[in-house]
């Protein structure tokens, strides 16, 4: 019997919806990188809705809730590799700030969305493996909060830094003239 096979059951079916949750789907259960492997997962699902910032926002806020539950269910309060929901939530969350803006005239730093993107999940991943400040701070708990904490905090950390970039990019163009 496998690793995996001891913490998640012997196949999909045996799978507890907690366990499915926790895993998105069994991402988690990649062999190699599996926080990388969640993250890449939650990348490529968000990607059609990179316009629809509600649609995004509801997505990142569904799982940071359902993750929660699904941590305390099956993580029996530690902080596994195979639970990759955690990644998920914030991966979302850092994401949002790559999502086009109707406030903005000049979108020309907004025009594709994509490499925004590919900026969050570089900076999400080195958030979530260097743990800096509140994110070490909160990894450091054994319980749901700090398994969905610190992978939240480095969620909004990169959507920090995303748009304060994308800022600086509009403030420093020249003016058209």
């Amino acid at each position: 019997m496998g690793k995996h096979d001891r913490l998640c059951g012997s196949g999909t079916k045996d799978m507890k919806i907690s366990r499915v949750i926790a895993t998105f789907g069994g991402c988690g259960l990649s062999p190699k990188a599996p926080g990388t492997v969640g993250s890449l997962a939650a990348l490529l699902v968000a990607l059609p809705f990179m316009r629809r910032k509600r649609v995004l926002a509801t997505g990142a806020v569904v799982a940071s809730v359902a993750g929660w539950w699904a941590a305390d269910q099956a993580g029996d309060g530690e902080d596994h590799g195979w639970i990759v929901i955690d990644e998920v939530a914030g991966m979302w969350i850092s994401l949002l700030a790559c999502t086009a803006s109707k406030t903005t005239e000049d979108t020309s730093s907004q025009e594709n969305p994509f490499i925004w993107s590919l900026v969050a999940f570089a900076l999400f991943r080195l958030f979530d493996i260097r743990k800096p400040g509140p994110v070490g701070v909160l990894d450091r708990r054994h319980d749901a909060l700090g398994i969905m904490g610190d992978d939240i905090v480095a969620g909004i950390m990169a959507a920090g830094f995303i748009k304060t970039f994308r800022w600086l990019g509009r403030a420093l163009k020249p003016a058209k003239g």
